[in-house]
């Protein structure tokens, strides 16, 4: 294996290491676990010597292995974090109709004190 297959493959296992510790979490994480593990096995794909291999004609080596994704772990109800919030549409129409009131109160002031 040259220095180059060497860089490429521990590149790739670094992604593999981050797309194993994602799938244990939930959430966005989870989601990405996947795509993350196939760039993985895209980049063992572009080694050096695999590349030249292809270009000359050969089968490339042998393919990259990949490991299976864990499961994510289940996590406690009160280790969850909370999700949601307000609906964005009451906040908008809240702020809309409070600056509507501050506005209707300044000008209702402003008549107060005629210039």
């Amino acid at each position: 294996m040259t220095r180059g297959d060497q860089t490429v493959e521990r590149a790739a296992d670094k992604l593999d290491g981050i797309a194993q510790e994602a799938a244990r979490d939930d959430g966005v994480k989870a989601k990405l676990a996947e795509p993350l593990a196939d760039d993985a096995a895209l980049i063992r794909g572009m080694r050096p010597s695999r590349i030249a291999a292809r270009l000359r004609g050969g089968p490339g080596g042998e393919a990259g292995a990949t490991q299976p994704l864990p499961a994510p772990e289940p996590k406690a109800a009160a280790e969850r974090k909370r999700r949601g919030g307000p609906n964005p549409i009451l906040l908008a129409v809240g702020a809309f109709a409070v600056g509507l009131v501050i506005a209707k109160v300044i000008d209702w002031r402003g008549h107060a004190h005629p210039r």
